[in-house]
């Protein structure tokens, strides 16, 4: 199963980079997405359909390079920082151009940045989640946002963080321009909007646009919730590609990638005999990988790493942290003091999908065969989140995501000691306190110099793999079902998938045959 995975993997990083050698104009392209929201905001863009439409719509001062969370430039073609980490300094592209024929300036820039940051901004989206999650607040970070000319915009932070620069490529922190009464924002992107009603919206290439005019005159937006009904529409020929929220029906014509989303297992650590080292050990050491990948496909796939490998710094452990060997996991709990008799509660976060009941039945069912007798309670989202963060469990069962691609957006709140206080800012539900992994992890957020972020972010996973106070369990697939003749899309393991280059290929004439496959870049 795990090869099928990869191969499908493999499938969705090729893209055939060959032009139409017909010469006639490609048609549009018809996407069918799960909702299309009825205000197109990119500030809002965290969740559902709304990051991807913005990232076709607007830009960012960077961007995500293919296939991975490394940065290249965006709207932004080169960047500094201070000695101290407190300053960033970024220097616009020129000639770059709104859609209404606005020239981009530092100010946009400014402004943009400021509705999301400053808190009662006037023109703040509502609701306004992004700041908080992704900068620590709001501001958070941030002191205040200069523009020392109209290409230069310096970014100044009242403490040191590192992930700013990756942070900045989310669709959240797209730069627009208003419109009258800012009902509808402008943006750089490759498309612009279009017409709008309901459950439908098109885009309208680009021709001028700063990377290269899009490959496809017009994208048609499609919503599309019946995953039956679309996967129809794809071989009735009305749709050409279908992004669903989940797996698809089908594996005719589909593409996956890992993305930036895993499920984890936290420990109690305060409670006994989960304080102990090796009791936790034993739990990895139960765990099947083989029956998890079972359970969780083909929604998703296996994980080897406490970090989705398409996020930089992701370090594959030497020893597999999970074992699936039973007399290991019994030998470790009586070598801890530990009976045979051990029961765990196990709290799971039931919002996950239809995947939940059948992960929780593999961990019951292999910590079982250890001595471990769990009692699982499967609980609504917010309710199992209460659960979690009050401390009343052994064992939790939740996902978390790398928001903004970033190494910190996921290690900081699931592992160090900030996280542990019980109520509602309760993240790390393992509890779990150490000065050491505490200092690493707070190092590494304010260090800029990549390659020294790198090495702690190492070192932090080790220590993470001796300790095991949360166990990645999988990670999440993004998928697509696309036509035959779709050419030059690709996914991305954010979700936010690029349409600009995909396009239709039309019948190519006798004796020319089919375009060859261009292997990608690599991250």
């Amino acid at each position: 199963m795990f090869r099928r995975f990869g191969i499908l993997a493999l499938a969705a990083f090729f893209a055939v980079g060959v032009p139409s050698r017909s010469g006639a104009q490609a048609p549009a392209l018809r996407v069918g997405l799960p909702s299309i929201p009825t205000v197109l905001d990119p500030a809002t863009a965290l969740e559902g359909s709304m990051p991807f439409i913005a990232r076709q719509v607007f830009d960012t001062l960077v961007q995500y390079r293919d296939g991975s969370s490394d940065i290249e430039p965006g709207l932004a073609i080169q960047w500094t920082v201070s000695r101290d980490g407190l300053s960033w300094t970024f220097r616009l592209r020129e000639g770059v151009r709104f859609h209404d024929g606005t020239p981009l300036q530092a100010r946009q820039v400014a402004e943009s940045l400021d509705r999301i940051i400053v808190p009662a901004h006037p023109l703040a989206p509502s609701p306004n989640p992004a700041g908080p999650r992704l900068l620590r607040g709001a501001p958070g970070v941030i002191k205040d946002i200069l523009t020392p000319d109209q290409r230069t915009v310096q970014i100044n932070l009242i403490l040191p963080y590192a992930p700013l620069l990756t942070v900045l490529a989310h669709p959240v922190f797209s730069i627009v321009h208003p419109t009258t009464g800012a009902t509808r924002w402008v943006g750089t992107g490759p498309f612009a909007l279009g017409d709008a009603g309901p459950g439908r919206l098109v885009l309208e290439a680009n021709a001028s646009y700063w990377a290269a005019p899009p490959r496809s005159p017009r994208v048609v937006l499609v919503e599309t919730p019946d995953q039956v009904r679309a996967e129809a529409d794809l071989d009735a020929r009305s749709l050409d590609l279908v992004l669903p929220a989940g797996a698809p029906l089908r594996m005719q014509g589909a593409l996956s990638l890992p993305g930036w989303r895993i499920g984890y297992l936290a420990i109690h650590t305060e409670k006994d005999p989960w304080r102990r080292r090796k009791v936790r050990q034993a739990v990895a050491a139960a765990l099947s990988p083989p029956a998890l990948t079972t359970a969780v496909e083909p929604a998703g796939g296996a994980l080897g790493a406490f970090l989705p490998r398409a996020v930089w710094s992701s370090v594959e452990q030497p020893v597999p942290l999970l074992g699936g060997d039973a007399a290991m996991a019994r030998r470790l709990m009586g070598e801890a003091g530990v009976g045979q008799a051990v029961v765990a509660a196990l709290v799971a976060d039931g919002s996950i999908g239809p995947e939940a009941p059948r992960v929780v039945e593999a961990i019951r069912v292999a910590l079982g065969a250890a001595g471990i007798t769990v009692r699982p309670r499967i609980e609504p989202g917010d309710a199992a989140l209460h659960a979690a963060q009050s401390g009343s469990h052994d064992l939790a069962y939740f996902e978390a995501r790398v928001d903004g691609g970033d190494p910190h957006l996921l290690l900081y709140p699931l592992s160090t000691s900030e996280g542990t206080t019980r109520g509602p800012t309760a993240t790390n539900f393992s509890f779990y306190r150490n000065a050491r992994l505490d200092d690493l992890l707070i190092r590494a957020s304010q260090i800029a110099f990549r390659p020294e972020r790198q090495r702690i972010y190492a070192r932090a996973q080790a220590f993470l793999s001796e300790e095991l106070p949360w166990l990645p369990l999988y990670v999440r697939l993004n998928w697509a079902v696309a036509r035959p003749d779709l050419r030059g899309f690709r996914l991305h393991p954010s979700g936010n998938h690029r349409l600009a280059g995909a396009w239709i290929e039309s019948a190519p004439p006798p004796g020319l045959g089919p375009p060859a496959l261009t292997p990608p870049r690599a991250p």
